[in-house]
């Protein structure tokens, strides 16, 4: 694994954030931005200040005004009084004209917006310039939800009962969406939400990630310069558990989560009856045929396993290898890792960057000890080079009995690190992935169509995704998990579908003479 040791941390990380636009979002005391709240239609200072840290060292970038609950609550309320029908009321011609001159915006900020994720969020250069690029494309996107807008017509004489009537089946917005983003794609996830809940009609109120929520009051502060209305949308700075609070009033229709799945259980719980879309926890099976491309394989797999270093629910965390294979393709995976530069993410040159917290990386360093005490084997990485830099690591299990008991198998590990194990068949690698509690993805890599059509038909997950890594883009293809995965789908057409009602409306015209039936 090529290490830039040198160059872990080069400078202190700082913002740089000059643009005028941002002037009503930021304070400055004593040289340190403070990034204000956004409720009621106007940016607010409150009392409670929450320092912001960089990945990159830990060191503090900035501040954030944290709401209190009764100051959240009442900008809820407001929201749901008034800011709803500002949504709804708004045509629906000019809600995609808004979002469009947000996707030119962003266009123009690009270069402030990446620079805040790799700051703030830790992503390398490209990794950051990537998401705000998903971002602009997701929003040039939205005309595609408009599909599945339009309703259906019933007509009446089709059974005996209904003669001389006839209905529509219309969809309207359900009200308030709550979108309570993670903190591995704050800003895509952010504006994917917006997208399909403002389009139809909903007004938004965004929870942002505790720890990165920088990205969100930018892109903001850039919905509004768009002309989204200022009564329709709120930014909630407050933390996790009074999200969960806020989530169970009455004032929310929806609860759109992006997270873990305790995360999601526990906010159900609280909750109680609403509409709700959740992409949960997933960490991804890749499973690897004997005739597959093996350097395909190996490149694919290696990416899969490393990205964001591994904080990615649809990241590779299973290898599992038909044992023909299985030491020519361990062997070029060890070396596509190997390959991998890890360092400072303002470093263009780095793949790999920081964890998010040090607390992620004490599981990921007890996640590996247990398996080697247990008898896996590192093959590659598997070093802490400091509180939040690591190396991806791989680890054989030969034994299947020894593996399924680890917690790297049964549990999610949201950091770079993947078990590999040789299987006989597919039908030992059906098993080994549907024993997990998970099921968000899976990759195959091969050719054989009659063993892929075998796992496609029997993997118990919401997306495979054949001589590829898993990978969600922008939402183009619908993606969503079964099991502790999650709840409805994410992605373009299909997330509008869980944010907007079905409403029956009959007309019964019997005896006005309009059908004559024999």
């Amino acid at each position: 694994m090529y290490l830039k040791m040198e160059s872990l941390i080069k400078e202190k990380p700082s913002l740089a954030i000059e643009d005028k636009v941002f002037d009503e979002v930021i304070e400055r005391k004593n040289g340190l931005p403070i990034f204000k709240a956004f409720i009621d239609g106007q940016w607010i200072s409150t009392r409670d200040v929450k320092e912001i840290v960089s990945p990159i060292d830990g060191s503090v970038i900035a501040g954030i005004y944290r709401l209190s609950y009764e100051e959240a609550l009442s900008a809820l309320r407001n929201v749901y009084t008034k800011g709803r029908w500002s949504a709804r009321n708004m045509p629906g011609s000019r809600r995609l004209e808004v979002l469009e001159k947000l996707a030119d915006l962003m266009e123009e900020y690009r270069e402030v917006l990446a620079r805040t994720l790799v700051v703030n969020a830790g992503k390398p250069v490209r990794s950051a310039m990537g998401e705000v690029l998903a971002s602009i494309d997701r929003l040039r996107r939205a005309p595609l939800d408009l599909r599945v807008l339009p309703g259906d017509y019933i007509p009446g004489d089709w059974d005996i009962h209904t003669l001389e009537s006839e209905g529509i089946v219309r969809r309207e917005p359900y009200g308030v969406v709550m979108a309570i983003i993670p903190f591995n794609y704050p800003l895509f996830d952010a504006v994917n939400k917006m997208v399909y809940s403002f389009l139809p009609g909903n007004a938004i109120v965004i929870k942002p990630p505790s720890s990165d929520p920088l990205p969100i009051l930018l892109m903001t502060k850039l919905a509004l310069e768009a002309g989204f209305p200022p009564d329709t949308l709120a930014v909630l700075n407050v933390p996790g558990k009074t999200a969960g609070e806020l989530a169970a009033s009455r004032y929310v229709h929806v609860v759109s989560l992006t997270g873990s799945t305790e995360t999601g259980v526990n906010l159900i719980r609280r909750a109680g009856i609403k509409q709700y879309i959740m992409e949960l926890g997933g960490g991804d099976p890749a499973i690897v045929l004997e005739d597959a491309d093996l350097g395909l394989a190996a490149s694919k797999i290696a990416k899969g396993i490393a990205s964001y270093t591994g904080q990615r629910c649809d990241s590779i965390k299973l290898v599992l290898v038909e044992e023909p294979v299985y030491e020519e393709l361990k062997e070029k995976l060890m070396s596509s890792l190997s390959n991998l530069r890890i360092g400072d993410p303002r470093d263009p040159e780095t793949d790999v960057g920081p964890l998010i917290d040090k607390e992620t990386a004490d599981e990921w360093e007890r996640s590996i000890k247990e398996a080697v005490e247990k008898g896996g084997r590192i093959l590659v990485g598997g070093r802490r080079l400091g509180d939040r830099y690591i190396e991806p690591a791989l680890i054989e299990v030969l034994d299947h009995d020894t593996l399924v008991k680890l917690k790297l198998y049964k549990e999610e590990i949201f950091a770079s690190v993947a078990l590999i194990t040789p299987v006989e068949n597919v039908d030992k690698a059906i098993a080994l992935s549907n024993q997990r509690r998970y099921g968000l993805d899976a990759a195959i890599f091969g050719r054989d169509i009659t063993k892929i059509r075998k796992l496609v038909r029997l993997l118990e997950v919401g997306a495979i995704y054949i001589n590829e890594y898993p990978r969600h883009g922008i939402g183009y293809y619908p993606f969503g998990g079964r099991r502790d995965s999650g709840i409805g789908r994410e992605g373009i057409g299909y997330s509008i579908e869980q944010v907007t009602a079905m409403k029956t409306i009959v007309y019964n015209y019997k005896g006005y003479g309009i059908w004559e039936y024999m």
